[in-house]
């Protein structure tokens, strides 16, 4: 954090939040002692959320690239790259050569990235103009290329088109309105 140049002030409430804490327990009519206990931030945490934008900020500038026109999203702990360049070739290459920073910056940080998580779509309006059938390949696991995935609850399809959204938002209206008429039937 203080790379980041973070005030002092949330700095000394960072440390000593983490540090110096201490526990009674209280069963009954026993009490034990105070006891030192070292604090972990659970991910439910909201200091969690705004201490894990610190600590991925090095991943976050591997995945903003001018000259290779990427650029990120980043919520938490879901970071999404957008590579915006005229052929799915070259953004598969430009995708791995980043993967391979991002590996880098694991390696370091002693996280894994699930495989299960990965996905790639190419998105075009014109898509008759392009290859949309190129796959990636990352350090011996193959991205296969997918019509739709889901960004933040958002879910985009490879033409740019809201329909697959609608229709999901739709879906969850209907199970929401059979709640609703559940619940009206008992008042």
């Amino acid at each position: 954090m203080k790379k980041r140049r973070v005030f002092r002030l949330l700095l000394k409430f960072v440390k000593n939040f983490l540090r110096n804490q201490c526990i009674m327990i209280t069963i009954d009519d026993y009490t034990t002692m105070k006891c030192s206990v070292n604090v972990d931030i659970s991910q439910n945490s909201l200091l969690s959320s705004i201490l894990y934008l610190f600590y991925n900020m090095n991943l976050l500038k591997a995945c903003d690239n001018i000259k290779l026109r990427t650029s990120f999203t980043d919520f938490i702990n879901n970071v999404n790259i957008l590579i915006y360049k005229k052929f799915m070739k070259c953004n598969c290459r430009v995708l791995s050569e980043i993967y391979d920073r991002c590996k880098q910056w694991s390696k370091t940080h002693d996280i894994k990235f699930l495989k299960t998580k990965h996905e790639l779509i190419h998105f075009t309006r014109i898509f008759k103009w392009f290859n949309m059938n190129i796959d990636v390949k990352l350090i011996k696991h193959q991205i296969n290329l997918k019509s739709n995935i889901r960004v933040l609850r958002v879910q985009l399809n490879f033409k740019l088109k809201w329909a697959i959204h609608m229709h999901h938002v739709e879906a969850k209206l209907v199970i929401k309105q059979k709640i609703m008429q559940t619940i009206i039937k008992f008042t």
